[in-house]
């Protein structure tokens, strides 16, 4: 076993080749490299997946009870500083290398499908590998110095894909704010990282706890100063994993393609602060305050992305504000001290958010045909519904990974979550929190229940345009359908094929009609022409297969962390997980469990989400329809003050909820417009001040000399008299002034 651990330094370069070769192929020999583009997906695959297996049997090896393994080497020596880098295997390092390697290969392999027709495949396989390197090498690093630098290739590498397509202006500005609002935090995570050296004089992870916390005992370091450190350190966490108040980067994000937001936005770099956060938890833990101020930043989180969910009409971006809900749920578990259950949540949620978005780019791959190929329209659920019937795989998937979401048994979500409701009652500084933590479980089923309803139930809300002016604009097109104009004719139109063409007698758009059973659209690819149904209809095999293996994951996932009795069987592998971490310096760690305790707090939960999935089901399902019909929704308010009370109310929430709580407004107009108008009143003060002084300054001297021009007359007699009697009179003032 001790030779896997000495070459799990080979991890984060896997990915590597593939990155460099298509480089260095696009380089070197461009046409032959874009010819054969499609092979590039197979070493992909299969470096990701040795990388895999070496985390795997890490894996095992943590769970089997080996102890944690840390190599190091120097790198540079300097008097007392001496910096050193390496990589530690710990039960953290093998859960995130496990989720990493696990989810990306489902996205390399969904992304080779979906992609397929993209001009930039090569270029998005490149930059996948990359990202994937740089993860693997963030959570294996030694020290923080370490963590730093593959934190910014993280941060370059969702630059570079959420805005992939960067001809697209809204995908440019989503990249750039991304970029922006992450340099804020790790500005201030690099500000922390120098402080603690200056604290501690150690980098490495262990010395550093060490040391900090024998300072902090003894009162040598100032707690301001060691609260203030935390905090900066903090504040990298919150940006990369889209805590308010730096969250506004991730709904914009959406823009990137769909698989970059599963894999970014799901279980790799929003998780990357999650993971900074617990891997230094040891020190957190023993400085005052900072442990409350990251359960409160958690439960604001988890309370304002549920809120923001609730009324947005774009399918990626509903799912965006859920992952930065649960990153609430999971960052309030680890302020109370609750690292199982944070690293619990962590797991299940990556897996269940993991096929929620791939399960969506299913959906937008289903509707393009028929809104075109814009994103605003492909995602737009108001074009959706009643999709169940064209794509039935796809819904299934998404249905199980919305209900394990909602924290429905015996799905994944479900242990995970009702453990941290449970540990926010017994641990949270304030009972509030636990009341936020709840009431946001009925929000959660709420929404993730409406997302479903409007996109696979009722009937298909979406008319028929003619699309040809999108023809020749498919350069950034997320299609896989190639330059092909959807169109749809009624059951009765003479429909004729000659030499791989259809002609239409009637060019005319009609409206979608729910009663056409078949109808034939046209399209080219680099295959040759071929035909297929302009129905929504299901995606190929090779995006099917990662939703499958990841409906495996949301259902058995959870497993891994229920607890049963030792006379019956004791399948509590999280436990043994995590044990060498936790053993170490988290007071919530030892996990037990009462199964009167248990069932009862599960009931509790589980009412709460099926609460909010019956309240879904009244406004955006089949029932809202019925009652509207029968004229029965009046029967429950019938007009009046009340009635007025209530629309008010809606519109206040829906406005909160649809504008993203005002949040980016106020960041425009207070930061945005207030920075500018500094810029104008420095460039002001620069024109006319500081310009002003000189060009005074010139222009006297200038007046001056015209001036003093003008007086001379060419005699020397004359300069020397004016000479001598301002010498004369200079002296006079110098003996006057000295004299007294």
């Amino acid at each position: 076993m001790e030779h896997t651990y000495q070459y799990a330094w080979i991890i984060p370069f896997l990915p590597l080749p593939v990155t460099m070769s298509i480089g260095f192929g696009l380089l070197l020999i461009p046409t032959a490299t874009k010819n054969i583009r499609r092979i590039w997906a197979f070493p992909s695959v299969l470096l990701l997946s040795v990388a895999m297996w070496f985390s795997a049997n890490l894996s095992i090896q943590q769970i089997n009870g080996t102890f944690i393994y840390q190599y190091l080497w120097s790198w540079t020596i300097n008097n007392d500083f001496s910096l050193e880098f390496g990589y530690l295997i710990d039960p953290l390092t093998s859960i995130m290398s496990i989720l990493i390697t696990t989810v990306g290969i489902m996205v390399l392999i969904y992304s080779d499908n979906y992609m397929s027709h993209d001009q930039g495949y090569l270029r998005f396989f490149a930059y996948l590998s990359f990202f994937n390197a740089s993860m693997l090498g963030l959570v294996t690093s030694s020290n923080l110095i370490q963590i730093y630098i593959f934190w910014e290739l993280v941060g370059m590498s969702s630059y570079l894909l959420i805005g992939f397509w960067f001809t697209r202006p809204i995908a440019a500005s989503a990249c750039q704010k991304a970029f922006v609002t992450n340099r804020v935090g790790d500005f201030g995570l690099l500000l922390g990282i120098l402080g603690l050296y200056w604290i501690t004089g150690s980098l490495e992870f262990r010395d550093l706890f060490e040391i900090a916390n024998n300072l902090i005992h003894n009162n040598v370091v100032s707690s301001l100063f060691a609260s203030l450190c935390a905090s900066l350190l903090f504040l990298g966490a919150v940006a990369k994993s889209a805590q308010f108040p730096l969250h506004v980067w991730l709904p914009d994000a959406m823009e990137g393609p769909t698989p970059i937001s599963a894999l970014i936005h799901a279980a790799t770099m929003v998780a990357a602060g999650i993971f900074l956060v617990a891997r230094l938890l040891p020190l957190f833990i023993v400085i005052p305050y900072i442990m409350n101020f990251i359960s409160l930043i958690g439960v604001i989180t988890l309370l304002l992305g549920a809120t923001l969910a609730l009324a947005q009409r774009d399918i990626k971006r509903s799912l965006a504000y859920s992952t930065m809900s649960q990153l609430g749920y999971i960052m309030l578990a680890l302020g109370i001290g609750s690292y199982r259950a944070a690293l619990f949540h962590l797991i299940t949620h990556a897996y269940s958010k993991a096929l929620l978005f791939l399960g969506s780019g299913s959906i937008i791959h289903s509707m393009e045909p028929l809104v075109g190929y814009s994103p605003e329209k492909s995602q737009n659920m108001v074009f959706m519904g009643g999709l169940r019937r064209y794509v039935p795989i796809t819904r299934t998937t998404f249905l199980l990974g919305t209900l394990s979401i909602c924290g429905i048994p015996p799905l994944a979500c479900f242990w995970s979550k009702d453990e941290i409701l449970n540990d926010s009652w017994l641990y949270s500084p304030s009972p509030i929190f636990a009341i936020i933590a709840c009431f946001t479980a009925g929000l959660t089923a709420f929404y993730m229940f409406r997302v479903y309803l409007l996109t696979f139930d009722g009937h298909l809300r979406v008319h028929f345009q003619n699309y040809s002016s999108t023809k020749n604009n498919s350069f950034y097109s997320i299609s896989i359908w190639g330059k092909g104009v959807p169109k749809i004719v009624k059951k009765n139109l003479l429909l004729s094929t000659m030499s791989n063409k259809v002609f239409f007698f009637s060019k005319n758009t009609y409206e979608f009609d729910n009663n056409i059973t078949k109808s034939i659209r046209y399209f080219s690819t680099s295959l040759g022409n071929k035909y297929t149904s302009t129905y929504p209809h299901e995606s190929d095999n090779t995006m099917l297969f990662p939703l499958l293996v990841l409906v495996l994951f949301t259902l058995f996932i959870g497993v891994i962390g229920i607890h049963f009795d030792e006379g019956v069987m004791d399948l509590d592998l999280l436990s043994k997980w995590v044990a060498p971490s936790t053993t170490l310096f988290h007071p919530n760690s030892n996990y037990s469990v009462d199964w009167y305790e248990f069932f009862t707090n599960a009931l509790f939960s589980v009412s709460i989400a099926i609460f909010g999935l019956l309240i879904a089901y009244i406004l955006y399902g089949s029932v809202y329809s019925f009652l509207q019909n029968w004229g029965l929704i009046n029967l429950f308010v019938k007009g009046g003050p009340k009635r007025i009370f209530l629309d008010r109310i809606k519109n206040v929430i829906y406005n909160w909820s649809y504008n993203r709580g005002y949040i980016d407004i106020f960041y425009t107009r207070v930061l945005t417009m207030g920075l500018r108008g500094l810029t104008k009143l420095t460039q002001f003060f620069d024109r006319y001040v500081i310009d002003g002084i000189t060009n005074g300054f010139g222009v006297v001297s200038f007046f001056i000399g015209e001036g003093i021009k003008s007086m001379g007359g060419g005699r020397i007699s004359s300069y020397l008299f004016l000479y001598l009697f301002y010498v004369s009179i200079f002296l006079f003032i110098f003996l006057f002034f000295y004299k007294f």
